[in-house]
């Protein structure tokens, strides 16, 4: 993991046999989930947590949309680093870039846009100024 004065955030996972489908690789929708919680620990390292996000600005996130390139299978036992950075931000929305990596092999990349949503009414809002003011944006290389 990183700090929030640096660019994006890494998030390690290891991969459970229950990760896994019959052929003993990651079934593909676990990518996503993955994917969930490095954003969920990048807010972390910058100090937001999301439960709270909801208790004190009474919003939540939403996917919007979800693209994924899956490369190469990632095994049971593997430990996993997930690479993490914005790459978009609009007054409610928020585009990630994310790759996952075994060792230097690249294994699923793909952009993630998530929404902010009130949480009573699960409409679009603002994203609350001192989050929006703390992640940078800044594409992976």
């Amino acid at each position: 993991m990183t700090s929030p004065e640096q660019r994006g955030s890494i998030h390690s996972v290891r991969v459970y046999y229950e990760d896994t489908d019959h052929g003993g690789v990651v079934y593909h929708a676990n990518y996503l989930r993955f994917m969930e919680r490095a954003r969920t620990e990048m807010l972390r390292d910058c100090g937001f947590e999301l439960d709270r996000l909801e208790q004190d600005d009474g919003v939540i996130f939403a996917v919007r949309r979800a693209n994924l390139d899956f490369i190469a299978p990632a095994r049971f036992n593997d430990l996993l680093r997930v690479e993490t950075e914005m790459i978009a931000k609009g007054p409610v929305r928020m585009t990630f870039a994310q790759r996952i990596y075994h060792r230097e092999r690249l294994l699923c990349r793909g952009e993630v846009e998530v929404v902010c949503l009130e949480a009573s009414r699960f409409r679009p809002t603002a994203i609350p100024a001192r989050l929006a003011a703390v992640i940078p944006v800044a594409p992976l290389p």
